[in-house]
């Protein structure tokens, strides 16, 4: 097959191939189309990708089987081939009717993002890899604009006291932000409404913040939250704000797939957190998890600083290429041989999004039928 490398549209800096997973396709016998200067802003040059063994082209969007990072525009959509595969972080629960334009374009479009969360799809779970750089870098947002640092000192001038941090939403992203936290010193609290989240955030070396609020089973979801009643929303915010009022640092990743992000912090537990701390809402692109967070903006109320960075994965971008490749690699590999041997299993059903010429996921059918009838009302 021939797998393309696309330069992605607008300010995305990462790259769906790198030279090392592109050797692994030529290996596997596959041609690898890169579009030049693909590469260029993860600090991957085209005669890198020419050493591995591709072919550096004008487009690549017109591939067998496209690796793409996220979403095409129309402009891109336009030059994809009929019958051709398209992959990546494709927003298919965000976007629904962009699916079905990717199904009447007659792609097979297969998303990273209904992945199941599995043992043997691991290695292929990109949401997890970008999230782990996502976590990391809301700590060195949060520490870049403390006026302390984290760690304690003990100084000829006295003792300086560690910073406090609070981490709400203790997924991949959280429990990363967590261990980058307490790596650089800090003492860290943790919550997720998740019952299995306790564990491991004991498990790093942070303390898990007890509230009363019932707890989640979340295999039956996936390994995701789910959304709250009122009556635990209502006690889940009474029962956050003395733990933030405390917390030099807090740093939010609680997110629900193809939803808002939920409210955890309210305008009153800003107001009675410290002057001087920061907030860093790693879901702004979703609404936030503060009611005051603004994507791509600093917000100052009462002395706090509210912080709404989009993006923070691709600020890695080489390290983030890299690990979103090896996720491609292995997804691309499993279906070219689930397709050899003729199986249909919960993976590839799980990835398919559309095929010939139809949106073929329940999830976004639902969507899409939704929004329709939302539409007529």
């Amino acid at each position: 097959m021939n797998i393309g490398a696309p330069r992605q549209p607008g300010p995305e800096p990462r790259v769906g191939v790198t030279p090392e997973i592109a050797q692994r396709y030529v290996e596997d016998g596959h041609t690898v189309q890169v579009e030049s200067g693909a590469g260029e802003a993860a600090g991957l040059p085209d005669e890198a990708f020419r050493e591995a063994g591709c072919e550096m082209v004008g487009s690549a969007w017109e591939a067998d089987v496209v690796v793409t990072v996220g979403p095409p525009g129309d402009a891109e959509v336009s030059r994809l081939t009929p019958g051709a595969r398209l992959l990546g972080l494709l927003r298919p629960l965000e976007e629904p009717e962009a699916m079905r334009r990717l199904a009447e374009s007659g792609v097979t479009a297969i998303a990273f993002e209904t992945l199941p969360r599995t043992t043997r799809a691991q290695s292929m779970d990109a949401l997890s890899s970008q999230a782990t750089l996502a976590g990391y870098q809301m700590v060195l947002e949060a520490a870049s604009r403390l006026p302390r640092i984290f760690p304690m000192m003990v100084t000829a001038a006295g003792t300086i006291r560690p910073a406090t941090v609070v981490v709400l939403g203790c997924g991949v992203a959280g429990l990363q932000a967590i261990a980058t936290a307490r790596r650089l010193g800090a003492v860290v609290r943790g919550y997720d409404v998740r019952a299995s989240a306790a564990e491991q955030v004991l498990s790093l070396g942070a303390s898990f913040i007890e509230i009363d609020v019932t707890p989640q089973d979340s295999s039956a979801s996936g390994g995701y939250a789910r959304p709250l009643s009122d009556g635990d929303g209502t006690r889940l915010l009474d029962g956050l704000a003395p733990h933030l009022a405390a917390a030099d640092v807090v740093i939010t990743a609680a997110a629900i797939p193809g939803r808002p992000a939920p409210t955890l912090i309210s305008a009153e537990a800003v107001s009675g957190m410290r002057p001087g701390s920061v907030i860093v809402d790693g879901t702004a692109e979703r609404g936030g998890n503060c009611v005051l967070t603004v994507a791509d903006q600093v917000v100052r109320a009462g002395g706090v600083t509210v912080v709404g960075p989009t993006g923070l994965e691709a600020r890695a971008a080489a390290d983030a290429s890299s690990t979103f490749a090896r996720n491609a690699y292995e997804l691309f590999s499993y279906l070219y041989d689930a397709e050899i041997a003729g199986a249909d299993d919960e993976i590839r059903t799980g990835v398919t999004i559309t095929r010939g010429g139809e949106v073929v996921h329940p999830e976004v059918l639902a969507r899409i039928d939704a929004a329709q009838m939302d539409a007529m009302t």
